[in-house]
């Protein structure tokens, strides 16, 4: 059965519901107990693309993890840059991501733009409410921290 497209006024209820959410996690670190790092770094509009935000997220493996999460009429796309890929070593990267992408939930790695190494997702518009964000941004934050160390030896390492 396929879904019709959001009106303009049920994203319009989305997108206000989705600022909510990165409101309220937003509030809730910065009223973190002082020796607690946040999660969340912070949240910005994308000024060029309505509908669009980037949220970024302490790692532990890697520094900053960067979400890209985009409404559209019948998907709540989402997206993580991962790494370039590599020159030398692509196919064991390839193999790697492939072989990952099975146990993957909600999420896949791909090429993308740049020729670079991206987890990405979407989900029925639908379907998005404050658990979904929960799960999406908190899955991939887990596959990047689990992958990213594996993903640095076998891509870089000679």
């Amino acid at each position: 059965m396929t879904r019709r497209p959001a009106t303009d006024a049920e994203l319009d209820r989305l997108e206000a519901r989705m600022d909510a959410w990165l409101a309220a996690w937003a509030s809730s670190q910065e009223s973190a107990a002082p020796d607690d790092r946040p999660l969340l770094l912070d949240v910005t509009r994308d000024d060029e693309v309505p509908r669009r935000w980037y949220v970024r997220l302490a790692g532990e493996s890697r520094d900053v993890i960067a979400v890209w999460l985009t409404l559209r009429q019948r998907t709540l796309a989402y997206e993580s840059y991962v790494l370039p890929t590599p020159p030398q070593r692509a196919s064991e990267v390839a193999d790697f991501v492939l072989r990952r992408n099975y146990s993957l939930v909600g999420a896949q790695y791909g090429i993308g733009p740049e020729d670079a190494l991206f987890l990405t997702g979407e989900l029925g518009t639908h379907c998005v409410d404050e658990d979904e964000l929960d799960r999406i941004v908190g899955s991939l934050w887990a596959y990047i921290e689990r992958d990213f160390s594996t993903l640095l030896r076998l891509a870089f390492e000679k």
